[in-house]
């Protein structure tokens, strides 16, 4: 099993799979940028549904292979620490944007319907998580984890159908349309595009495999807590194909896509809550009430909510490179972070 592997060659495989998964992700954001145009799709719900989907699977791998294995606890604090590690990513990508706070550049109204969705969906994994699930019908699966899948489903298809009939959109110079924001530079055909981005997607799969593994056997050689290491080092390895494809985003002026993605990811994690049951079969993953994932739930619902305030302010005022949100954000996560330092189990 890798996670019983020496810790030197433990670490040494875990930085293989975080640049395997940097590079897959990479040419997502182009290529699904592209393929939205093609299929008529819009830039913000491309990157909630095709790029967050994709850039998900790292969770997915790593939470499925910790539960099977034993450790549902690894898999359930990279799943709702991602949620505010993610969030954190947006602030990065403040600092790739000169002179103007991302929050100002989104224009799309959908994306912020698909942050509001996320809060809701964030706000019950965490009430979830403290008071613990209770098994459905001698199945191994939660009632809890079942609900909050369908759920997310719910909100995907709410997102979809709303995209198309906007009750609202921002006016203003900054930033430019999500439907007019450059037109389709790839030479490719659909089938390539669709192809390259399957690739991607498999590659990524199994690079958040060896991220799990890997990770696992780290905490336990280093005493650190698989708690703390689902947290901050797999939940950063996790994210690297969302901070990846946010790079693209921006280079190629696809604001909404970009934090499409992150949004989309975190709607996308908590549905994999309900594959972590599956997987696990030693009863409902989340049966035992537990303090530590829950806050790491809590504080990424207040972190979405800091973004939210900034989109709907729109300052393109900047201090320092970032918006105001995004030093709300930061301030946050370094409060939410020490605090579960000290609550780490």
């Amino acid at each position: 099993m890798l996670k019983d592997l020496p810790l030197l060659v433990a670490l040494g495989l875990f930085s293989a799979g975080a640049v395997a998964v940097w590079m897959a992700g990479g040419r997502l954001a182009r290529d699904i940028s592209d393929l939205a145009g093609r299929l008529g799709m819009s830039q913000g719900f491309a990157g909630m549904v095709i790029l967050g989907g994709i850039t998900s699977l790292p969770e997915i791998a790593t939470a499925g292979s910790a539960a099977l294995t034993g450790s549902p606890h690894l898999a359930i604090t990279n799943l709702l620490g991602t949620g505010s590690v993610n969030i954190l990513l947006l602030v990065v990508a403040d600092l790739m944007i000169a002179g103007t706070a991302l929050a100002a550049l989104v224009r799309s109204s959908s994306v912020l319907l698909q942050g509001l969705l996320g809060m809701v969906l964030m706000t019950a994994a965490a009430v979830l998580v403290l008071i613990g699930d209770v098994e459905m019908a001698s199945t191994g699966v939660g009632w809890g984890t079942t609900g909050l899948f369908v759920a997310c489903a719910v909100a995907i298809l709410l997102a979809s159908r709303y995209e198309k009939h906007p009750g609202w959109t921002a006016t203003g110079k900054q930033g430019q349309s999500e439907r007019t924001a450059g037109p389709d530079e790839s030479h490719a055909s659909t089938l390539m595009l669709t192809l390259r981005v399957a690739g991607a997607g498999a590659v990524i799969l199994v690079a958040g495999f060896v991220l799990s593994q890997t990770a696992d056997g780290i905490a336990a050689d280093t005493g650190i807590g698989t708690g703390l290491v689902g947290i901050t080092l797999l939940a950063l390895a996790t994210s690297l194909p969302e901070l990846s494809s946010i790079r693209t985003a921006l280079a190629i002026k696809r604001y909404d896509l970009a934090v499409g993605d992150v949004l989309g990811t975190n709607l996308f994690n908590i549905a994999v809550l309900f594959v972590v049951d599956v997987a696990y079969r030693d009863g409902p993953a989340m049966a035992e009430p537990e303090t530590f994932s829950g806050v790491a739930a809590l504080l990424a619902v207040i972190m979405i909510g800091l973004y939210l305030a900034g989109q709907m302010a729109r300052r393109a005022q900047t201090f320092l490179r970032l918006g105001l949100s995004s030093w709300a954000i930061l301030g946050s996560y370094a409060g939410g972070l020490t605090l579960l330092w000290y609550i780490r189990p």
